[in-house]
Protein backbone atom coordinates (compact mmCIF):
# COMPACT_ATOMS: atom_id res chain seq x y z
CA UNK A 1 0.00 0.00 0.00
CA UNK A 2 1.03 3.42 -0.57
CA UNK A 3 1.61 6.12 1.63
CA UNK A 4 2.64 9.81 1.43
CA UNK A 5 6.09 10.36 3.39
CA UNK A 6 6.39 14.13 4.75
CA UNK A 7 10.09 14.77 4.60
CA UNK A 8 12.74 17.62 4.41
CA UNK A 9 16.11 18.23 2.18
CA UNK A 10 19.28 19.39 4.51
CA UNK A 11 22.86 19.12 3.93
CA UNK A 12 26.39 19.90 6.07
CA UNK A 13 28.89 21.05 3.32
CA UNK A 14 27.12 19.26 0.49
CA UNK A 15 26.69 15.55 2.19
CA UNK A 16 22.98 15.70 1.92
CA UNK A 17 20.16 14.21 3.75
CA UNK A 18 16.46 12.99 3.41
CA UNK A 19 15.15 13.51 7.35
CA UNK A 20 11.25 12.81 8.21
CA UNK A 21 9.85 12.80 12.10
CA UNK A 22 8.64 9.76 13.10
CA UNK A 23 8.86 9.99 17.42
CA UNK A 24 6.78 7.31 18.14
CA UNK A 25 8.69 4.62 15.66
CA UNK A 26 5.73 3.76 13.60
CA UNK A 27 6.96 4.54 10.16
CA UNK A 28 10.62 2.90 9.48
CA UNK A 29 11.58 2.52 5.93
CA UNK A 30 12.78 -0.22 4.11
CA UNK A 31 15.90 -0.75 2.95
CA UNK A 32 14.61 -0.69 -1.00
CA UNK A 33 12.37 2.92 0.09
CA UNK A 34 15.41 4.38 1.68
CA UNK A 35 17.16 3.67 -1.84
CA UNK A 36 14.67 5.06 -3.83
CA UNK A 37 14.73 7.65 -1.72
CA UNK A 38 18.30 8.66 -2.27
CA UNK A 39 18.14 8.18 -6.00
CA UNK A 40 19.52 11.13 -8.02
CA UNK A 41 17.75 10.23 -10.88
CA UNK A 42 14.41 8.70 -9.64
CA UNK A 43 13.86 9.99 -6.05
CA UNK A 44 14.81 13.24 -4.28
CA UNK A 45 18.25 12.44 -4.07
CA UNK A 46 20.64 12.13 -1.07
CA UNK A 47 23.58 10.72 0.63
CA UNK A 48 21.56 9.07 3.46
CA UNK A 49 17.96 9.21 4.95
CA UNK A 50 17.69 10.19 8.84
CA UNK A 51 14.67 9.33 10.93
CA UNK A 52 13.84 11.58 14.26
CA UNK A 53 12.70 9.11 16.70
CA UNK A 54 12.48 9.48 20.28
CA UNK A 55 14.83 6.75 21.59
CA UNK A 56 12.66 5.04 24.42
CA UNK A 57 10.54 3.94 20.29
CA UNK A 58 13.45 2.14 19.13
CA UNK A 59 14.96 -0.96 20.03
CA UNK A 60 18.75 0.64 19.21
CA UNK A 61 17.89 3.53 21.56
CA UNK A 62 17.69 1.59 24.57
CA UNK A 63 22.07 1.77 25.00
CA UNK A 64 21.66 5.38 24.32
CA UNK A 65 19.21 5.71 26.99
CA UNK A 66 21.18 3.68 29.57
CA UNK A 67 24.50 5.85 28.46
CA UNK A 68 22.58 9.43 28.94
CA UNK A 69 19.11 9.58 30.07
CA UNK A 70 18.63 12.60 28.50
CA UNK A 71 19.47 11.15 25.05
CA UNK A 72 15.82 11.60 24.47
CA UNK A 73 16.00 11.86 20.33
CA UNK A 74 17.66 8.92 18.55
CA UNK A 75 19.08 9.71 15.10
CA UNK A 76 18.14 6.94 13.18
CA UNK A 77 20.68 7.03 10.39
CA UNK A 78 20.82 4.78 7.08
CA UNK A 79 23.17 4.96 3.63
CA UNK A 80 21.56 5.53 0.37
CA UNK A 81 21.49 2.10 -0.13
CA UNK A 82 19.65 1.49 2.51
CA UNK A 83 22.29 -0.05 4.84
CA UNK A 84 22.57 1.09 8.79
CA UNK A 85 25.18 3.16 9.78
CA UNK A 86 26.49 3.64 13.09
CA UNK A 87 27.10 7.66 12.80
CA UNK A 88 27.50 10.75 10.57
CA UNK A 89 29.51 13.88 12.02
CA UNK A 90 27.65 16.30 8.85
CA UNK A 91 24.45 14.16 9.29
CA UNK A 92 24.30 14.55 13.26
CA UNK A 93 24.53 18.64 12.65
CA UNK A 94 22.02 18.69 10.62
CA UNK A 95 19.77 16.16 12.54
CA UNK A 96 19.95 18.60 15.22
CA UNK A 97 19.05 21.47 13.13
CA UNK A 98 16.33 19.94 11.83
CA UNK A 99 14.87 19.06 15.32
CA UNK A 100 15.55 22.89 16.69
CA UNK A 101 13.81 24.26 13.29
CA UNK A 102 10.77 21.70 14.03
CA UNK A 103 10.59 22.79 17.23
CA UNK A 104 10.97 19.50 18.89
CA UNK A 105 13.84 20.89 20.66
CA UNK A 106 14.80 24.51 21.99
CA UNK A 107 19.00 24.63 22.15
CA UNK A 108 19.93 27.88 23.19
CA UNK A 109 23.45 29.45 22.21
CA UNK A 110 26.19 27.46 23.98
CA UNK A 111 23.40 24.58 25.15
CA UNK A 112 24.40 20.89 24.53
CA UNK A 113 21.79 18.79 23.24
CA UNK A 114 22.55 14.64 23.67
CA UNK A 115 22.08 12.73 20.72
CA UNK A 116 21.53 8.73 20.71
CA UNK A 117 23.37 7.21 17.84
CA UNK A 118 24.39 3.89 16.84
CA UNK A 119 27.68 4.61 18.05
CA UNK A 120 26.75 5.89 21.62
CA UNK A 121 25.22 9.12 23.25
CA UNK A 122 26.99 12.16 21.09
CA UNK A 123 26.62 15.50 22.46
CA UNK A 124 25.88 18.33 20.05
CA UNK A 125 26.57 22.74 20.59
CA UNK A 126 25.50 25.08 18.57
CA UNK A 127 28.53 26.85 17.08
CA UNK A 128 29.66 30.65 15.85
CA UNK A 129 28.87 28.46 12.36
CA UNK A 130 26.91 25.45 12.60
CA UNK A 131 27.04 23.34 15.19
CA UNK A 132 30.04 21.13 17.09
CA UNK A 133 29.69 18.23 18.10
CA UNK A 134 31.69 16.10 20.03
CA UNK A 135 32.52 12.77 18.78
CA UNK A 136 34.29 10.72 21.20
CA UNK A 137 36.93 8.89 21.53
CA UNK A 138 38.90 7.25 18.62
CA UNK A 139 40.70 4.27 18.12
CA UNK A 140 43.78 3.87 15.82
CA UNK A 141 44.42 0.73 14.24
CA UNK A 142 48.00 0.77 13.03
CA UNK A 143 48.21 -2.43 11.21
CA UNK A 144 48.99 -1.34 7.63
CA UNK A 145 45.69 -1.56 5.05
CA UNK A 146 46.58 -1.52 1.19
CA UNK A 147 44.25 0.47 -0.87
CA UNK A 148 43.95 0.40 -4.34
CA UNK A 149 42.22 2.65 -6.19
CA UNK A 150 40.79 3.42 -9.87
CA UNK A 151 43.31 5.65 -12.42
CA UNK A 152 46.27 5.45 -9.20
CA UNK A 153 48.74 3.14 -10.74
CA UNK A 154 49.82 1.05 -7.41
CA UNK A 155 48.40 0.54 -3.93
CA UNK A 156 48.61 2.78 -1.58
CA UNK A 157 48.78 2.30 2.03
CA UNK A 158 46.15 3.48 4.63
CA UNK A 159 45.70 3.61 8.76
CA UNK A 160 42.48 2.79 10.00
CA UNK A 161 40.76 4.86 12.28
CA UNK A 162 37.75 4.52 14.27
CA UNK A 163 35.32 7.46 15.23
CA UNK A 164 32.34 5.46 15.97
CA UNK A 165 32.45 4.06 12.63
CA UNK A 166 35.60 2.86 10.36
CA UNK A 167 37.71 4.78 8.19
CA UNK A 168 41.02 3.98 6.05
CA UNK A 169 42.88 7.10 5.47
CA UNK A 170 45.51 7.40 2.68
CA UNK A 171 48.05 10.02 1.77
CA UNK A 172 48.80 11.40 -1.54
CA UNK A 173 51.83 13.63 -2.45
CA UNK A 174 49.55 16.70 -4.27
CA UNK A 175 46.48 17.50 -5.55
CA UNK A 176 47.21 16.17 -9.05
CA UNK A 177 46.95 12.70 -8.08
CA UNK A 178 44.25 13.49 -5.87
CA UNK A 179 42.21 14.98 -8.36
CA UNK A 180 42.61 12.22 -10.59
CA UNK A 181 41.48 9.31 -8.22
CA UNK A 182 38.22 8.04 -9.51
CA UNK A 183 36.71 7.16 -6.51
CA UNK A 184 32.87 6.27 -8.24
CA UNK A 185 34.47 2.51 -7.95
CA UNK A 186 34.58 1.36 -4.67
CA UNK A 187 38.18 1.01 -3.00
CA UNK A 188 39.39 -2.49 -3.11
CA UNK A 189 40.99 -2.79 0.87
CA UNK A 190 43.59 -5.39 1.42
CA UNK A 191 42.80 -6.80 4.24
CA UNK A 192 39.09 -5.95 3.81
CA UNK A 193 37.56 -5.32 6.89
CA UNK A 194 34.57 -7.36 8.05
CA UNK A 195 31.77 -4.48 7.53
CA UNK A 196 33.92 -1.93 5.27
CA UNK A 197 34.95 1.32 5.82
CA UNK A 198 34.85 4.63 4.62
CA UNK A 199 38.48 5.73 2.44
CA UNK A 200 39.18 9.66 2.39
CA UNK A 201 42.26 10.37 0.36
CA UNK A 202 44.06 13.32 1.88
CA UNK A 203 46.64 15.62 1.06
CA UNK A 204 48.60 17.73 2.78
CA UNK A 205 48.48 21.92 2.80
CA UNK A 206 51.44 23.97 1.59
CA UNK A 207 52.57 24.40 4.49
CA UNK A 208 50.28 21.97 6.59
CA UNK A 209 50.57 24.69 9.41
CA UNK A 210 49.97 28.46 9.51
CA UNK A 211 49.44 30.57 12.52
CA UNK A 212 49.11 26.98 14.55
CA UNK A 213 46.45 25.09 12.77
CA UNK A 214 46.96 22.62 10.56
CA UNK A 215 45.03 22.19 6.76
CA UNK A 216 44.48 19.64 4.46
CA UNK A 217 42.46 18.62 1.50
CA UNK A 218 40.12 14.98 1.44
CA UNK A 219 37.91 13.58 -0.99
CA UNK A 220 36.12 10.26 0.64
CA UNK A 221 34.39 7.47 -0.59
CA UNK A 222 31.41 6.22 1.74
CA UNK A 223 30.63 2.76 2.33
CA UNK A 224 27.07 2.20 1.42
CA UNK A 225 26.39 5.28 -0.49
CA UNK A 226 29.97 6.80 -2.86
CA UNK A 227 32.02 10.01 -3.25
CA UNK A 228 30.26 12.51 -1.40
CA UNK A 229 31.21 16.32 -1.29
CA UNK A 230 31.61 15.64 2.13
CA UNK A 231 31.79 13.12 5.40
CA UNK A 232 32.09 14.98 8.97
CA UNK A 233 33.58 11.64 10.74
CA UNK A 234 35.86 11.39 7.33
CA UNK A 235 37.49 14.73 8.14
CA UNK A 236 38.24 13.94 11.99
CA UNK A 237 39.67 10.47 10.98
CA UNK A 238 42.10 12.33 8.31
CA UNK A 239 42.87 14.89 10.79
CA UNK A 240 43.73 12.05 13.19
CA UNK A 241 45.85 10.02 10.79
CA UNK A 242 47.62 13.27 9.56
CA UNK A 243 48.23 13.74 12.90
CA UNK A 244 49.57 10.35 14.06
CA UNK A 245 51.82 10.73 10.95
CA UNK A 246 53.09 14.60 11.74
CA UNK A 247 54.01 13.42 15.64
CA UNK A 248 54.29 15.34 18.45
CA UNK A 249 54.62 18.51 17.25
CA UNK A 250 51.39 18.80 15.35
CA UNK A 251 48.55 21.07 16.38
CA UNK A 252 45.44 20.14 17.76
CA UNK A 253 43.17 21.91 15.56
CA UNK A 254 42.36 21.32 12.23
CA UNK A 255 40.81 22.40 8.93
CA UNK A 256 39.98 20.20 6.39
CA UNK A 257 38.50 21.36 2.75
CA UNK A 258 36.22 19.50 1.02
CA UNK A 259 34.30 19.42 -2.80
CA UNK A 260 31.26 20.89 -0.42
CA UNK A 261 33.51 23.41 1.88
CA UNK A 262 35.24 23.59 4.96
CA UNK A 263 35.09 21.58 8.58
CA UNK A 264 37.12 22.65 11.77
CA UNK A 265 38.25 19.44 13.59
CA UNK A 266 40.13 19.75 17.20
CA UNK A 267 41.23 16.92 19.46
CA UNK A 268 41.09 17.75 22.78
CA UNK A 269 41.72 15.64 26.66
CA UNK A 270 38.63 14.40 28.49
CA UNK A 271 38.11 12.45 31.25
CA UNK A 272 38.14 8.96 29.53
CA UNK A 273 40.79 9.85 27.06
CA UNK A 274 41.26 12.34 23.93
CA UNK A 275 38.04 13.67 22.11
CA UNK A 276 37.88 14.76 18.82
CA UNK A 277 35.35 17.47 17.57
CA UNK A 278 33.73 18.51 14.57
CA UNK A 279 32.56 21.91 13.51
CA UNK A 280 30.71 23.04 10.31
CA UNK A 281 27.24 24.32 9.13
CA UNK A 282 23.66 22.52 8.48
CA UNK A 283 22.02 23.90 5.95
CA UNK A 284 17.76 22.41 5.70
CA UNK A 285 17.03 23.20 1.87
CA UNK A 286 13.64 22.58 1.49
CA UNK A 287 10.57 20.49 2.67
CA UNK A 288 7.75 18.57 0.93
CA UNK A 289 6.17 15.36 0.54
CA UNK A 290 6.39 12.34 -1.45
CA UNK A 291 4.63 9.03 -2.31
CA UNK A 292 6.27 5.93 -1.69
CA UNK A 293 5.09 2.30 -2.38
Amino acid sequence: MAFTLHFTKGHGTGNDFVLYTDPDGEQPLSADQIAALCDRHFGIGADGVIRAVRSKNLDAGAAALAEDADAEWFMDYHNADGSIAEMCGNGIRVYVHYLIERGLVTLARGETIAIGTRAGVRDVQTAAVGYTVDLGRWKLDERETLVRVKELTVARPGIGIDVGNPHVVVALPDDAELDRADLTYVPVLDPAPEHGANVELVVPGDPLVSDGIARIRMRVHERGSGETLSCGTGTAAAALAFRYWAGPAAPNDWRVVVAGGTLGVRMFPAEDGEHVSLSGPATLVYSGSITLA
